[in-house]
């Protein structure tokens, strides 16, 4: 059991921000999504150290191989410039991610390169932005991510995402919006590719104070426990060629 403090990264493009659009931004999140997020793991996980970075810090976005070797959980919030996240930054965070890096993709991160990659999908969905109101349900409440969660959790105004959503058979279902509208949507979903624990969890844009909401700030800090593995030897998995009689010669016992 590991002694040392969960070391988090909250990354955000941090385009919106940058424009102030929409124009009420600065007012619901005056230093930012990632702040707003990074506020609500630093008050739930009082332990562990939390930082922040965005497109704009420096070459490699704040996402050097020094920096992710000492995360245990990346958070991951785009939108408006998944182009600009560089190919190379992200086959960076997908061979840490393979070797036991956590992951949490939110809203939009479902078209960033990351999730796409690691998924193999088109990771598409339907999608209409009416302010609607949102019920977050929780179909396993048997998940470390969905304990002590609100069911259903309610979000009065968000941007409806809706099926179908293009992606693999999750590991795990753990959540389902309804909308206003009729709509339904796989909202909080697990997947493990390599030894990486990765949680998508939709609620979250830009326009409607969502990070601040304090059971969507639990499912967040749920889920970055549940995604950090601190004690792992950070290591993609490998395969090598075994030469013949390795059996016989006392490595394993095969049973009958």
């Amino acid at each position: 059991m590991s002694t040392r403090p969960l070391r988090i990264l909250v990354w955000n493009e941090g385009v919106h921000e940058l424009r102030n659009d929409p124009p009420h931004m600065a007012e619901i999140y005056p230093d930012g999504i990632h702040g707003a997020i990074a506020d609500g793991l630093r008050a739930l996980l009082p332990d562990a150290v939390v930082s922040t970075a965005t497109l704009a810090s420096g070459p490699d976005h704040g996402l050097s191989e020094e920096v992710l070797a000492a995360t245990d959980v990346l958070l991951w919030w785009g939108h408006m410039a998944h182009d600009e996240v560089g190919d190379e930054v992200v086959e960076r965070v997908q061979r840490h991610v393979l070797g036991g890096l956590g992951l949490l993709v939110l809203h939009s991160g479902h078209f960033s390169k990351i999730f796409i990659r690691l998924l193999g999908t088109t990771c598409s969905l339907a999608w209409r932005n009416d302010g609607e109101r949102e019920l977050v349900w929780n179909v396993k409440p048997s998940h470390p991510i969905t304990q002590g969660v609100a069911n259903p959790i309610i979000i009065p105004e968000q941007e409806m995402y809706g099926e179908l959503f293009d992606i693999p058979d999750p590991d795990d279902l753990l959540f389902i919006s309804s909308f206003a509208g009729g709509e339904v949507f796989r909202s909080g979903v697990t997947f493990t590719r390599g030894k990486g624990r990765i949680f998508y969890f939709s609620p979250g844009d830009q326009e409607y104070p969502v990070y601040h909401h304090p059971e969507i700030r639990k499912v967040l800090a749920n889920g970055v426990r549940w995604a950090a593995q601190p004690d792992l030897l950070r290591a993609e998995p490998s395969v090598s060629n075994r030469e013949r009689g390795w059996y016989e010669s006392g490595n394993v016992v095969p049973t009958v």
